[in-house]
């Protein structure tokens, strides 16, 4: 499992972007955790004009991932990005790829 965390907050529509396009575009094997900036002063005063930010489990970002060839690429550099999706443009929406509850977080399928 591949663990990204998405700095998010309630109602963002780029960040409901991302992850359609997160869960068109990216490995199966991905954990996504959802952090939401609101419940800290630090983390609204880092991300709160930035968001969506999508971070790797070595902290590297990506800004505007909600941009498909920015996400891809970013994916298919750490080898997260599903096998001929990013050349295909397949469009796999939400309700056939989907996501599901593991203890309390959203896995994507």
């Amino acid at each position: 499992m591949s663990r990204l965390t998405l700095y998010t907050t309630l109602g963002c529509h780029l960040c409901e972007t991302l992850e359609a396009e997160l869960a068109r575009l990216g490995h199966a094997s991905i954990q996504l955790e959802r952090v939401e900036i609101a419940e800290s002063e630090a983390l609204l005063a880092r991300y709160g004009t930035r968001i969506p930010v999508l971070a790797d489990e070595g902290g590297n970002e990506l800004e505007r991932g909600f941009e498909r060839d920015r996400l891809a690429a970013w994916l298919e550099a750490r080898g997260l990005c599903a096998e001929g999706k990013r050349e295909s443009g397949a469009d796999q929406g939400p309700s056939r790829i989907g996501m599901r509850l593991v203890k309390g977080r959203r896995v994507l399928k």
